[in-house]
């Protein structure tokens, strides 16, 4: 169970608003405020009104006992580079876990029936490619490319949320909030690695709900690779690969030119050699970072979080009833389940 302290924190760390900053907003010490924060005191009435005015939350959402899966701020799955500042990793991490605990929030009051559900494997006893073959039988995929991979996923209840992270060395972070998990996604990426995103973030819930193991990162990227490129279906197009070749698989597969060598790489098609001449090529031409054809992919928009708002204001409820629901304290707050403001149209 998650104290109102780790709501506190999260909320603010969120908010990208400094222990100084909200303490000035309080008038509270910075002892004061750092209990609070680490579940050592419990704030007055008067104290709470002031916290739900400066971080944007209702008093009952900050007292809410939340039950979630894991410790906030703590352990979300994450795909970034090695080089992310620490000070965005965790700005996001506490982004998701605020995100999280507003879904569980919502759904406790409105169950969701989801019309598929995401499976959990033990990765000892799994394999990740296993794993993610089981997964597209029970969501009874087509064979062959995945089309439309958002919406596969919220079908199974995950909440898919694109933002942007402000820094493009972080793709995506996941984690599971009761029954029903929540995906970051960094929204300025291509479609093509948002795509690889989505799916090593379902392979780490698919695998890791949990099970820790010291080889998460390369368990998800082989989840990912059978999810979106079943190997017995892609192989017998690996064969004699080029680049013009790869830019017409991504056309078709929607993933990179990157992740389709490697794949071929990974299955025995290519050699090392190969794949040391396949990426100086790729430098060469300024592929490496921007891959031709990108553009030319149909893009994917998470809409499960914006339609239940829509869904719940289309059933009488106003903004602000509506932010109620997911803890917020006002409807001209942003957040992730906000109906999607439309605007008025002239007829001439």
């Amino acid at each position: 169970m998650d104290g109102i302290g780790d709501v506190i924190l999260a909320a603010r760390q969120a908010a990208g608003i400094t222990q100084q900053e909200l303490r000035e907003a309080l008038g509270v010490t910075q002892a004061a405020l750092s209990r609070y924060e680490n579940n050592l005191r419990t704030p007055d009435e008067d104290t709470l009104m002031k916290l739900g005015e400066a971080l944007g939350l209702s008093a009952d959402f900050l007292k809410h006992s939340f039950r979630l899966q894991g410790a906030i701020a703590a352990d979300a799955h994450m795909r970034r580079q090695k080089s992310t500042k620490a000070s965005d990793w965790k700005r996001m991490e506490a982004r998701l876990n605020l995100v999280r605990m507003q879904s569980s929030y919502l759904f406790e009051r409105l169950p969701m029936q989801a019309e598929n559900h995401v499976p959990t494997f033990d990765p000892d006893s799994v394999e990740p490619a296993q794993a993610a073959a089981h997964v597209r039988a029970q969501w009874r995929l087509p064979i062959g490319p995945v089309r439309n991979l958002i919406r596969w996923i919220e079908s199974a209840g995950v909440l898919v949320i694109e933002e942007d992270f402000g820094t493009r060395r972080m793709d995506g972070l996941s984690q599971w909030a009761s029954e029903y998990p929540v995906i970051l996604l960094n929204a300025s990426l291509p479609t093509d690695r948002k795509r690889l995103t989505l799916a090593h973030e379902l392979g780490h819930l698919v695998l890791h709900s949990n099970y820790a193991d010291l080889d998460m990162e390369e368990q998800a990227n082989q989840f990912a690779a059978e999810f979106l490129m079943p190997e017995r279906v892609i192989s017998p197009s690996l064969g004699g690969i080029s680049l013009g070749k790869l830019v017409d698989l991504k056309r078709e597969w929607g993933v990179s030119m990157q992740a389709l060598f490697e794949r071929a790489y990974r299955l025995g098609k290519v050699s090392a050699e190969d794949r040391l001449k396949f990426y100086r090529a790729m430098n060469a031409r300024g592929w490496k970072t921007s891959e031709p054809g990108s553009d030319e992919l149909a893009p994917e928009q998470a809409l499960l979080a914006t339609s239940i708002g829509e869904n719940l204001q289309a059933n009488g409820l106003t903004r602000d009833e509506i932010a109620k629901l997911v803890g917020q304290n006002s409807g001209r707050s942003p957040h992730a389940f906000a109906p999607i403001q439309r605007g008025l149209r002239s007829v001439s």
